[in-house]
């Protein structure tokens, strides 16, 4: 908020807040333990805080986020608890819920935004021209 983003604690945030939390950085900074309202119900909840999820963002100045991941859920019976708290149907995500059936082990994950990285790390100004196919109006195929 003191770099001007309106955010306030469970809201979830965009380039502009983003933007606002690198404002007096040039490094990326990590965030982390979001509300898990605004995660995906994949997201393992934090054992010592249960409104919250073991995840976290790497956003860069001027680029905002770069990666995103987090610790998943590999118990089935937590699984099925957050399926359910999200209102989601179980038959839809049947092929993932038997993959925790069957056996899991712990583990994370996350992806990265590759166009973004190259982005940062080059310097570049705009991110069409970090693609090696951008698209626009004119220009869906590669």
């Amino acid at each position: 908020q003191a770099n001007g983003a309106n955010v306030e604690w469970g809201d979830d945030f965009g380039y502009e807040e983003e933007k606002a939390l690198t404002k007096d950085t040039d490094v990326p900074i990590f965030i982390h333990h979001f509300p898990k309202e605004l995660k995906a119900f994949y997201h393992r909840p934090d054992p010592a805080e249960v409104d919250r999820v073991l995840n976290h963002d790497l956003i860069a100045p001027v680029v905002g986020e770069i990666i995103g991941g987090g610790e998943r859920i590999w118990e089935l019976d937590v699984l099925l608890n957050r399926i359910d708290e999200e209102g989601l149907d179980r038959e839809a995500y049947q092929w993932y819920i038997d993959l925790r059936r069957f056996g899991s082990v712990p583990h994370s994950g996350y992806g990265m935004g590759v166009d973004r990285v190259v982005m940062w790390v080059g310097g570049i100004g705009h991110i069409k021209w970090a693609l090696p196919f951008p698209r626009d109006r004119r220009r869906i195929y590669p």
